[in-house]
């Protein structure tokens, strides 16, 4: 059953960073983000991720856990080690960390969510939404 359009639309637009490095699934979160009415940040180099942080303030971030020269892991230590007023929300997208635990794993590494690849778009969606619709910045 698909859901009509108004029910995936945000109750406020958030700035949402997406770093992946396959092009295909920036693409892919991208225009389902902003189809949700969310302003769409993107990035498919870890190396850049920090300097997109800083440049477009983002409220959320979804980090692909596991990219060459930096994982998802390096690059939260960098957004804590940046001491921002509000950080922004970080949620790991993962298709290597599929376990129950890894749940567990993702947030004592600072993540706030863990999304698995593979799942339906509408898990990352309904975090999402949940976000915009509490309107309280994450803890710094």
């Amino acid at each position: 059953m698909q859901a009509d359009k108004k029910s995936l639309r945000a109750t406020r637009a958030l700035s949402i960073l997406v770093a992946d490095d396959e092009p295909d699934t920036v693409k892919t979160l991208a225009a389902l983000l902003a189809d949700a009415g969310h302003v769409v940040h993107t990035c498919t180099n870890a190396t850049f991720v920090i300097d997109a942080i800083r440049r477009f303030k983002p409220d959320v971030c979804v980090l692909d856990m596991v990219m060459p020269r930096k994982t998802g892991f390096s690059i939260v230590r960098d957004v804590f080690a940046l001491h921002l007023l509000h950080r922004p929300v970080l949620i790991a997208l993962s298709g290597v960390f599929t376990r129950p635990c890894d749940d567990i794993v993702a947030k004592s590494a600072g993540f706030d969510y863990l999304v698995r690849k593979g799942t339906e778009p509408t898990d990352l969606l309904r975090i999402i939404d949940h976000l915009a619709e509490v309107q309280v910045p994450p803890a710094a």
